[in-house]
């Protein structure tokens, strides 16, 4: 099969490369250049992108004697995962840019692409399994290893691009696994560390990343009477849930912190409250990618679902009608924001998953 293999260059990628040559596969390494500004793209661990991590990914293509090529994505990964980025939040809502980069960067413009120049499947270093069903369907379930699981931000690239997709790390026990399978291959990105937090944000700070590019939007912190606490430079920079960086000027009656209960963008006020307030044991969601095209979605069904990426899931019942999905929990969850993924699993496989819309209390 002819396989391009997405060279991140980091250790996931290139043993997953190696997997698909270890498998007799026409393997052809490609790097993403997401970056319109490359040098500035890695901070220690953080973001990827940078110019170390293409020669990164030269080396392990050479290593592994596979051709290799640059693409450039920025244009694409600025208008489809930057810009997104920045629209939900001044809506008001928390996105996951790794849910928009996987939907439209890797299985959109470059399985796209890819597709065009005859390729047949697209090789990334995820931690998922895809399971071949009888009637010739693919299931997308999680990987053996769960702390590295990511099938939550892989259920919504789709049933159409899931059957063009290889996860050779899906089976993996570990992530020392994977660095010693590296290492004994020669691979010089054996040892190198793992990018974490949003890639486009190498400093790791978002607040003012959104005010750099949103601009000071100052405005009211107040709580649930409407009596003004405290300040802010932009609601927008604010998360439901959030309790850290409030800089509130006035404690609460009762002492017990207060955390972000909502964020009303169109007033560009930010309201805060007590923690009790954060439970929500319903949620709809829209923007609905189904995958269990032999599970009728319409019918409500016991499964559980995950609304962060490393979240616990919680048990419940899902139904999907008139393009929205609804979640009702068994027991109260806490501070869920607009904007997350919700993923419901049945077991390992993942059923569906939608953005959250919004939430109702117990």
């Amino acid at each position: 099969m002819k396989v391009l293999a997405a060279l991140s260059g980091g250790v996931d990628s290139a043993v997953a490369a190696a997997r698909a040559v270890d498998a007799g596969h026409d393997v052809v390494g490609i790097h993403m250049a997401l970056s319109r500004n490359r040098d500035e793209f890695r901070t220690g661990s953080r973001g990827c992108c940078s110019l170390e991590d293409s020669s990164d990914a030269r080396r392990a293509a050479d290593r592994l004697g596979i051709p290799y090529y640059v693409w450039d994505l920025s244009d694409e990964f600025e208008d489809r995962v930057v810009a997104d980025f920045l629209s939900e939040y001044a809506s008001g809502r928390t996105p996951n840019p790794c849910v928009r980069c996987n939907q439209h960067i890797k299985f959109e413009a470059l399985l796209g692409r890819a597709s065009t120049l005859g390729f047949e499947a697209v090789c990334t270093g995820h931690y998922a399994r895809v399971a071949l069903r009888d009637d010739g369907a693919r299931e997308l379930h999680r990987a053996i290893d769960t702390a590295k699981d990511q099938s939550y931000v892989l259920a919504v690239i789709g049933a159409e691009r899931l059957s063009l997709a290889m996860f050779p790390l899906g089976e993996a026990t570990s992530k020392a696994e994977v660095r010693a399978e590296a290492q004994a291959r020669g691979l010089g990105v054996s040892q190198k560390p793992d990018s974490y937090d949003i890639c486009f944000i190498a400093d790791g700070d978002t607040q003012g990343f959104l005010q750099r590019r949103l601009g000071g939007r100052p405005g009211d912190i107040v709580d649930q009477a409407g009596t003004v606490v405290g300040s802010h430079g932009g609601a927008y920079a604010f998360t439901v849930g959030q309790r850290k960086g409030l800089r509130l000027g006035r404690p609460s009656a009762d002492g017990e912190p207060r955390y972000v209960t909502e964020v009303r963008v169109d007033a560009n006020e930010v309201v805060v409250g007590p923690e009790a307030l954060l439970s929500v044991t319903r949620l709809e969601g829209d923007e609905v990618v189904w995958l269990a095209a032999d599970e009728p979605a319409a019918v409500p069904r016991r499964c559980v679902v995950q609304v962060r990426a490393h979240g616990e899931p919680a048990p419940g019942r899902v139904t999907v009608a008139g393009g929205r999905m609804l979640v009702e929990f068994d027991a109260p969850m806490r501070g869920v924001a607009a904007g997350q993924a919700m993923v419901a699993y049945a077991g390992t496989r993942v059923l569906g998953q939608a953005r959250v819309a919004a939430g109702s209390a117990p």
